[in-house]
């Protein structure tokens, strides 16, 4: 009769452990990674002039200006879209940062027209820039959690697009 050895066994139940270890640590790298191609602005560095706040981000894999930030002081992320006459702001976030839905209002989006409402953001951020008072719309056929900053709160600002990378300042005199 062949008996198990102690130690064989003890070396199989580690390497099962150092394998999973390693699946998870994997698992943690990519998902980290994809993040950070789909926001690779997560954390927004802020430089400070004579009388501007600036701000640059980089474009992500598809082009686009995505963003960490807050609206009333609750972390959101934002894709900046140029195209958008108002901040969009889904309707499920919406609820969330206990923003009040006003007056309806038609919405064209890319997916057809719908309804909105009215509301107003105390304050934007991003990174070191600030924005008070700015318009917005609660969009129920928004889908997902990013909000579309839009012109309402941009024309506030001066930006320049070069090179994958959007530079945003804000006059601060």
């Amino acid at each position: 009769m062949t008996q198990a050895v102690p130690g064989k066994r003890a070396g199989r139940v580690l390497l099962i452990i150092a394998w999973g270890a390693g699946l998870f640590l994997a698992t943690r790298f990519f998902a980290g990674w994809e993040a950070r191609q789909a926001n690779p602005n997560m954390a927004v560095d802020s430089v400070h002039g004579d009388g501007y706040i600036e701000v640059r981000l980089a474009g992500n894999g598809q082009g686009h200006f995505v963003s960490s930030g807050q609206i009333n002081g609750q972390a959101v992320q934002f894709m900046l879209d140029t195209g958008a006459t108002d901040v969009a702001v889904p309707q499920r976030l919406a609820a969330e940062l206990q923003l009040e839905q006003g007056a309806p209002v038609t919405v064209s989006t890319a997916n057809g027209r719908t309804q909105g409402y009215r509301t107003r953001l105390e304050r934007v951020q991003l990174g070191d820039i600030q924005l008070r008072d700015v318009r917005a719309l609660v969009v129920p056929g928004l889908d997902g959690e990013q909000v579309l900053l839009g012109m309402s709160a941009l024309k506030k600002l001066e930006f320049t697009q070069r090179g994958g990378s959007l530079l945003l300042r804000q006059t601060t005199k």
